[in-house]
């Protein structure tokens, strides 16, 4: 799994505790190599020590001899009085002594070092030998899992003249570094564990600490919203980066707010002007034909007229009618622009409905509720008018050739309550589902489509919902929800 999935919080928990983990593992590593190195140098010198002390005690030997000293006579030199066994025993080092030609001549008598006597030197040794300026070889070999430091220098006279080949088999016992080593690693092991518990402990704080102010900042991005008034992030003692990030979000939010603002007040301006645009066209629209009247009853008056009184009485009816229209149209302009208060008062939903639909009193308005009571929250005065609104609007979509059926239901659903209006009228076509609840819509002839825009501003008041199902020629079902308290 990638650690990029994961969280800010658990990557640095993860990578702190890895990060103690691959330097506890190298420091082991490194102290492991360390004594290697250690024990080889260690090895090293102490075979060189041994040599030194090796060829001194043979100098003395060549010296007090009474053979002459000759490449021949090296066996019998240190044969004498056991010579060879007594440096050997003495250094704790077996010998070899080889002639110039690489043939074994004498050995210190050791069963455990038979494994490492040649009988005869290989050529590469002795030309090695000869070669080298110190007049010194060093191989390191193994056998029977055992590893040896195999040393061949020249035994000379006093002229420095080459009498013998001298070979030290010297075996690395390692047991003592070896255990020196388990314990500083079980030690090392146990503060590691330590450092690692402590680490752990420091990456969950740490990690706990640096994501805290992220987190915040987080949640008060999740609740910006255009609709509303966001709240700035206090700074507090925040970091450097962490402090520029919460700068900009309150510098960003001001300007959001600002943005709003003029936006707000943008829609506003945008949307009086286009109510006053209908406004003026739903007056002028009566304005004309009591105009027409007018000039027309200018035209045709005569006192002598016998029909006169009729004619008065039927341009009366007019201009009464017309001006009936205007002031339907301000009363419809006068209750959409009024928002409805917020007056929650505790009342009985099914009583209130039952009681806006004793307005219309009409027989094909049914109302088979079963439930008897439903308290809820709501102001009783803007419940009529969603009912009522809801109803007008279902009558005004039947046809007139069709028999009307309107079906009013009231039930709760969990902690809502529901209003349901169904009509058999001519439905709503598709293009035009978008547009029912704008200001000014309608697909009647008369009315100015401000119905279902105010039902719906009274709702949303009161934090519910207005939505509708519809098919075409069929009917319409609008549904209203609100929470009882």
């Amino acid at each position: 799994m990638k650690l990029s999935k994961f969280s800010l919080r658990t990557r640095i928990f993860i990578s702190m505790t890895l990060l103690v983990l691959i330097a506890s593992v190298l420091i082991a590593a490194v102290a492991i190599y360390q004594y290697r190195e250690e024990s080889e140098d260690y090895h090293k010198e102490r075979l060189e020590r041994k040599e030194e002390r090796i060829q001194i005690a043979i100098d003395n030997a060549l010296r007090s001899t009474t053979f002459p000293v000759t490449e021949e006579n090296i066996p019998l030199i240190f044969r004498e009085r056991e010579r060879i066994y007594q440096i050997s025993q003495e250094h704790s080092l077996p010998i070899h002594i080889y002639s110039l030609s690489g043939s074994l001549l004498v050995k210190s008598e050791n069963s455990l070092w038979n494994d490492t006597i040649n009988k005869q030197l290989k050529r590469a040794i002795i030309d090695t030998l000869e070669s080298h300026i110190s007049k010194r070889y060093l191989i390191i070999s193994e056998k029977n899992n055992k590893r040896f430091l195999s040393s061949y220098t020249y035994i000379t006279d006093s002229r420095s003249k080459p009498l013998a080949i001298i070979n030290l088999p010297y075996l690395e016992d390692d047991d003592l570094i070896t255990r020196e080593l388990i314990e500083f690693l079980k030690r090392l092991g146990g503060g590691f564990i330590l450092i690692l518990m402590i680490a752990i402990l420091l990456a969950y704080f740490l990690s706990a600490y640096i994501t805290r102010s992220l987190k915040s900042i987080s949640e008060t991005l999740d609740q910006t919203r255009l609709d509303k008034r966001n709240n700035r992030i206090e700074v507090g003692e925040s970091g450097g980066e962490l402090y520029s990030l919460i700068q900009a979000y309150n510098g960003m939010i001001d300007e959001l707010e600002q943005s709003a603002a003029k936006l707000a007040k943008s829609e506003r301006e945008a949307a009086w002007r286009e109510m006053a645009k209908q406004v003026a066209h739903e007056i002028k629209n009566p304005l004309t034909p009591m105009r027409l009247t007018v000039q027309s009853f200018e035209r045709k008056f005569d006192p002598k007229d016998p029909d006169i009184k009729k004619k008065v009485q039927e341009y009366s009816n007019t201009l009464i009618q017309q001006i009936d229209t205007m002031s339907s149209i301000a009363s419809a302009f006068s209750n959409f622009a009024q928002m409805p208060a917020q007056k929650s008062e505790t009342l009985d939903v099914v009583k209130i409905v039952r009681l806006a639909l004793d307005i219309f009193n009409e027989d094909y308005i049914v109302f088979p509720n079963a439930e008897e009571s439903i308290i809820a929250k709501f102001d009783r005065t803007q419940l009529i008018r969603v009912v009522t609104n809801l109803v007008k609007n279902g009558i005004q979509a039947i046809p007139e050739e069709r028999s009307p059926k309107i079906m009013v239901n009231v039930f709760a659903e969990d902690t809502d309550v529901v209003i349901t209006v169904a009509d058999n009228g001519i439905g709503i076509d598709d293009e035009n589902k978008t547009k029912v609840f704008e200001p000014k819509f309608t697909t009647k002839t008369s009315g100015m489509g401000l119905g279902l825009a105010m039902v719906k501003n009274i709702v949303e008041t009161y934090n519910g919902s207005i939505t509708f199902i519809s098919q075409p020629d069929k009917g319409t079902v609008f549904k209203v929800k609100f929470p009882k308290s």
